[in-house]
């Protein structure tokens, strides 16, 4: 199942593995468009690959967005856009926990907690950050920051779908930062039918 994950993929991903061929990614970037012009996405409280704090999950209460940064944005970028997928989800589409546009292309950062421009819907239909909470017993999920850099403004109301982003950002993309956190949720079993995943516009 790997070879559907493109080299150039795999070689920016932690234990990659077939899930992660669902990503935006895959259909958005490409070779040489990964670190492009030497885009990076960071974190302060986590490093690429680790575990996310429980303060970023469903684990506590109050919880909220993990701090990001991010430098080298290309001069031909004209918005940055931030999608979040968990990719071991078993369905169709990755989940998606999170749906930023409307940042500016320079560098700059999203303050732990703090509200973006411009938010999608998630795979719960809120536009907010969807805390991970995976069933218990699948083990580790990975959670992919997907930074896009765009050479056009993205045209879209906050509320829209990952189908609507990703079809305005299409044959837009001139730089992607990849960064990725794992994490593995305990407690009660939770059954992933009752989730809806549909990919609405």
């Amino acid at each position: 199942m790997l070879e559907h994950v493109p080299e150039w993929l795999g070689a920016a991903l932690h234990n990659v593995r077939a899930g992660h061929s669902k990503l935006a990614a895959v259909k958005l970037g490409g070779d040489g468009v990964v670190g492009a012009d030497g885009m990076v996405l960071t974190s302060a409280a986590f490093e690429n690959g680790e575990e996310l704090d429980p303060s970023f999950t469903a684990d506590e209460e109050d919880a909220v967005a993990p701090p990001l940064e991010w430098n080298n944005i290309p001069a031909a970028a004209q918005e940055l856009v931030l999608i979040v997928e968990d990719p071991d989800a078993p369905s169709p589409e990755p989940f998606c926990h999170w749906l930023v546009w409307g940042l500016a292309p320079q560098r700059g950062k999203l303050m732990e907690g703090e509200v973006p421009p411009k938010v999608g819907k998630n795979s719960y239909q809120n536009s907010e950050w969807l805390l991970p909470d995976p069933p218990t017993g699948h083990g580790k999920h990975d959670y992919v920051f997907q930074l896009f850099a765009v050479d056009t403004p993205i045209d879209l109301a906050p509320g829209a779908g990952r189908g609507a982003l990703m079809k305005a950002m299409e044959g837009h993309v001139v730089s992607l930062a990849i960064l990725s956190a794992t994490y593995e949720r305990g407690g009660e079993i939770r059954d992933w039918d009752d989730i809806d995943l549909e990919d609405e516009d």
